[in-house]
């Protein structure tokens, strides 16, 4: 994957994702995202979902929100409680993506 600049020409990150369950039809189960260092769990949604068709589709609402039931950890810390879409990211982090759970 071609490393990507911020827009003030700063260096890339690389952040570890990790998807599980439906979720692996669409990304694979785990991978790496090249992206511009100060990006947040937005931008590295918006980057994964314009990568992925499909993903976008099952992280969020047609208003822009996360599903509900849709988890996001970073390195193991659900980002609801850290800013949400707005949670920072730094080179090494892992973000692992929880679709909704079925059954019964």
């Amino acid at each position: 994957m071609a490393a990507v600049r911020g827009a003030n020409g700063g260096d890339a990150i690389t952040v570890k994702v990790r998807a599980f369950a439906m979720l692996r039809d669409i990304i694979p189960a785990e991978c790496n995202a090249e992206i511009p260092g100060g990006s947040t769990i937005g931008d590295l949604l918006a980057y994964l979902s314009a990568r992925y068709p499909g993903l976008g589709g099952a992280l969020f609402t047609s208003t822009g929100e996360i599903r509900a039931y849709v988890n996001i950890l970073k390195n193991g810390r659900n980002v609801h409680f850290s800013g949400g879409l707005k949670t920072p990211l730094e080179d090494g982090d892992t973000v692992a993506l929880f679709p909704p759970a079925a059954g019964g």
